[in-house]
């Protein structure tokens, strides 16, 4: 038989939870740090389906940290897991040990439910160093511990309570997750979401992992309108916020829009409470309706000859759609995209019916948002103009590429990088450091500019952007070809400070809205140059970050220290050696774990309050809190 034969024997079956183990990112995503917070959101969204239901007031989630690695605890006051048997097992060890196990698969226990494909506890239980479930009901106060899938005992009644709840504490096993800890800016915003999805909900959050123990409370009485306010912010209001709920055909839909000084849009979707950050059915069929009202509005009252789309009636505006519907079909595990055919129809119409007589009962505000539409018509147009006159030029055509280019002499892209570089001091290093056969340098003349405060036409216009995008070889807007990429990276490369943070920012920012299928794709990337260089005699090495240089002259007190204050401070074989050796080198790849909230970042970081954002650059400047490493 020859060696390469295939036949039974090579068949592997993985019982039980061995499967998730063995390929976790079929069910979580990904063993970064979104996925640790993925285990997390399954276990809240739970508590919050009892609340849903109707049984549960309080939850309360609690962080904290063990042998290097974050716990989380979630309670709840619902109804308790039930723990009766199911054949040789308890409930209880069914639910945790078997995948597509549950209450969720009928509408009598839970009409609406974020987690419906039966595996949210399955999965934390197998990812897990341990999981240990606490449950109150029928009088009695229950345990059962498990260890990477497995009970460790069996299910024992610990003692007597007057209550009812469930509490789950899981440790994510070290041995899968590369990540160690919880990202709480992005936890502390899902559950302020919960409570504001959830007006009367109280969401308990406590962090013991600092010094001191930081407790927070999240409650809401007004709903969505709340968010709306948070998503809105300080940006300069365009007539008064659009709020309505309807059901129909077993479906409550609840939106709530308004219209803001912005050159983009903003919307945000949830569906049974769990955020769809990559929208779905429910988000075409709002802005379906979106168009239709706007438009037909416009052509029954407006006097102005202009030619509007329905890209226009979307910028400025800030919106939640969230949709509760009975077993929704959602494309993957994840729960980011919502594929239900059946509620794009619903949506539409009820969006469609409630616009359309608001703007007849409102006539001021629809004045004010139709106005608003016809200026974002009459710049699209302008930045047509300038891009069809960029192209005439051939500022845009990859043949004619940037003069400030040092291009690289491979044309595969599978094995090139583009290196966007601070600076003519830090350029002159890193093209005399690069490979370059693999490696090309575009630098950049001072902060590019800020995409969030600028017109298309004046982004088309500008000479840095127009750089990059050449350089590219892609295109830009409606033009933009992911296919005619002529390098496979782009890395951000920027000093280590407040005013390098502040470019790698920009240069995000821009990225991010106008060629956003190169972050989603995973062409981009940020350098992450050392901070000191600690001599030891002849032999040295390289600190990253004020901690580690700590730890490395602990030992040895001679040690001599460099702190670089910027990239033109290194020589080119200290940058080559550091930053740009793909054997040595230390780089983050971006990519977008939470759309919204990398949103929401880009308009804090761009945004008008200016010391907010210094502020937060100073105590990040080595950070890029958003991203998924």
């Amino acid at each position: 038989m020859s060696e390469d034969s295939y036949s039974a024997k090579d068949i592997v079956v993985l019982s039980g939870t061995m499967g998730v183990r063995k390929r976790p990112a079929m069910y979580i995503g990904s063993t970064g740090s979104a996925g640790m917070l993925h285990l997390l959101y399954e276990l809240i969204d739970n508590a919050v389906d009892e609340a849903v239901a109707g049984y549960c007031k309080n939850i309360k989630v609690i962080v904290g940290k063990e042998d290097e690695m974050d716990w989380a605890e979630v309670s709840d006051d619902g109804r308790g897991i039930p723990v009766d048997a199911i054949g040789d097992k308890s409930a209880l060890e069914t639910i945790m040990t078997s995948l597509h196990s549950g209450a969720k698969f009928n509408d009598r226990i839970y009409k609406v439910s974020g987690g419906l494909h039966g595996v949210g506890l399955t999965v934390i239980n197998a990812l897990s160093d341990y999981t240990e479930v606490m449950i109150r009901r029928d009088g009695n106060e229950y345990r059962q511990r498990f260890s990477k899938g497995s009970p460790v005992g069996g299910l024992e009644v610990v003692g007597k309570s007057p209550s009812t709840g469930t509490t789950i504490r899981f440790k994510p096993d070290a041995t899968i997750f590369s990540s160690r800890s919880f990202d709480t800016v992005f936890l502390k915003e899902h559950i302020r979401d919960i409570a504001i999805l959830n007006p009367g909900l109280r969401i308990e959050f406590v962090d013991l992992r600092g010094e001191s123990e930081e407790k927070e409370v999240f409650h809401s009485e007004r709903g969505i309108s709340d968010l709306l306010d948070i998503l809105i912010g300080d940006k300069e209001r365009v007539g008064k916020p659009i709020i309505f709920s309807k059901e129909a055909d077993s479906a409550v839909v609840n939106v709530a829009m308004a219209y803001v000084k912005s050159y983009s849009e903003k919307l945000v979707s949830f569906v049974n409470n769990v955020k769809t950050p990559e929208g779905g059915t429910h988000v075409i069929g709002f802005h379906s309706a979106l168009s239709r009202a706007l438009l037909g509005y416009i052509q029954k009252n407006s006097k102005k000859n202009i030619s509007v789309e329905g890209d226009d009636c979307r910028e400025g505006l800030v919106c939640i759609v969230s949709v509760l519907m009975h077993d929704p079909e959602f494309e993957g595990q994840t729960k980011e995209k919502l594929g239900s055919q059946n509620i794009r129809v619903v949506v539409d119409n009820i969006v469609y019916q409630s616009l359309v007589r608001y703007l007849e009962e409102n006539p001021g505000d629809a004045s004010k948002i139709i106005d608003n539409v016809i200026r974002a018509a009459a710049a699209r147009e302008a930045a047509r103009n300038a891009r069809d006159i960029a192209r005439k030029k051939n500022m845009f055509d990859s043949a004619v590429l940037p003069g400030k280019l040092s291009d690289c002499t491979e044309s595969d892209p599978s094995s090139t990088e583009i290196f966007i570089v601070e600076g003519e001091s830090a350029a002159g290093s890193s093209k005399q450091g690069r490979d370059r056969f693999t490696q090309a340098i575009l630098p950049l003349k001072g902060k590019i500019l800020n995409v969030e405060k600028a017109g298309k036409d004046k982004i088309f216009g500008n000479a840095e952007i127009r750089a990059m995008v050449t350089a590219f070889g892609t295109g830009i807007g409606d033009d933009f070809d992911i296919s005619k990429m002529r390098y496979g990276k782009v890395i951000l490369l920027t000093d280590a400070d407040v005013d390098g943070s502040h470019i790698k920012t920009l240069l995000l920012t821009f990225l991010y809205r106008y060629m956003k299928q190169l972050i989603d794709k995973g062409f981009v990337y940020v350098a992450q140059p050392p901070l000191y260089r600690i001599s030891f005699g002849k032999e040295a090495k390289y600190a990253y970050s004020d901690k580690e240089m700590e730890e490395s002259v602990k030992a040895n007190q001679k040690a001599r220290i460099q702190r670089y204050k910027g990239l033109g401070e290194m020589n080119p074989d200290q940058l080559w050696e550091t930053t740009m050796n793909n054997q040595n080198r230390v780089m983050k790849r971006i990519t977008v774990k939470d759309a919204e909230a990398a949103d929401t970042l880009f308009e804090v970081l761009m945004g008008v309050d200016v010391q907010r954002r210094r502020r937060f650059l100073e105590e990040h400047s080595t950070e890029v809190s958003f991203l998924d490493i």
